[in-house]
């Protein structure tokens, strides 16, 4: 399943929501999709989802347009948006076959499939409880299950970490794993990045409707990056940041060099490996210094959300 986002625009009124975006991920994928507040994340993901129709563009599931053919493309959605609706007298179970029937799951078919899910989204020991009696956390789990209930082929999810517990988290990024690795495409907004590093194969950023990053994770850290430029940590013993900082700061190839805290500083390189050998060895050979780390520092999901991003707001 590849979903392309195609010169999508989203106005009301006279604001713009959502600025001639383009993007796309595919199955086996998990795509976090990042942006300050306002940024035109919840507009984009509710056209994704058929539940708003665009200004212009189009979102398309395997070439199946959400404006042309939006039946055909609900079944292979799962959306969960980022708060379950409060019944006073509806059962989780009772929820879950709601939509089971609604998909057309009939008889033994939607029994063990309510079953299957609910075990799989630990959600079982919730079943006779009424959703409004659920903490926030449980909503979530409840939530996922209604986007997995038909087992769709992409899940598109606004904030499912939002409060949770730190093992619930975990959790949820174990499930998602799972899912990606069954095929499922996953597009994943949320503001929490540390959850995301760690699932996600590649990014969405936006801001102010714009489109400032999107691809593979290499991809994104190479539009903001230049290739040919790497960042190493060098921690040292206290007290030593001046002298060390004037040391790196004296090789040819050495950009930038900036003290991270009092026992650490990020160095930029305009090289690679050979560059990355040649300053370590001069730090070694400096007998007056006192170097106790050096390693490439991998860019995260953070450090490229505040490369691109001006915290700008619409």
């Amino acid at each position: 399943m590849i979903v392309e986002v195609k010169n999508l625009v989203r106005d009301y009124g006279k604001h713009r929501a959502v600025n001639d975006i383009s993007f796309s991920f595919e199955s086996g994928h998990i795509f976090g999709f990042i942006g300050p507040n306002g940024a035109g994340k919840t507009t984009t993901i509710k056209v994704m989802a058929t539940l708003d129709i665009p200004t212009s563009g189009d979102v398309y599931y395997d070439g199946m347009s959400v404006l042309e053919m939006p039946e055909k493309v609900r079944p292979v959605i799962g959306y969960m948006p980022d708060a379950l609706p409060e019944h006073n007298d509806i059962k989780v179970w009772e929820y879950l076959d709601f939509f089971a029937r609604s998909y057309g799951l009939k008889g033994a078919t939607r029994a063990n499939t309510l079953e299957q899910v609910m075990n799989f989204t630990n959600t079982e020991i919730l079943r006779d409880k009424t959703l409004k009696a659920l903490s926030k956390g449980m909503k979530q789990r409840v939530s996922l299950a209604r986007a997995l209930v038909h087992d769709p082929e992409v899940l598109i999810l606004d904030e499912p970490a939002a409060g949770l517990d730190p093992r619930a988290r975990k959790e949820l990024r174990d499930l998602l794993k799972i899912l990606a690795a069954n095929g499922k495409a996953i597009l994943i907004s949320s503001h929490i990045l540390s959850e995301l590093q760690d699932i996600c194969t590649g990014t969405v950023i936006i801001e102010k409707g714009h489109i400032l990053g999107a691809g593979t994770l290499d991809e994104v850290k190479s539009q903001t990056k230049p290739s040919d430029e790497i960042t190493i940590l060098v921690r040292f013993l206290e007290g030593e940041n001046e002298q060390l900082l004037k040391k790196l700061l004296e090789n040819s190839y050495v950009n930038n060099a900036s003290i991270a805290n009092n026992r650490q500083i990020l160095v930029d390189i305009n090289g690679d490996d050979l560059e990355s050998h040649l300053l370590l060895q001069s730090l070694v050979s400096d007998k007056t210094l006192k170097v106790v780390e050096f390693q490439k520092q991998n860019v995260g999901l953070e450090e490229l959300f505040m490369n691109v991003t001006k915290g700008e707001v619409q």
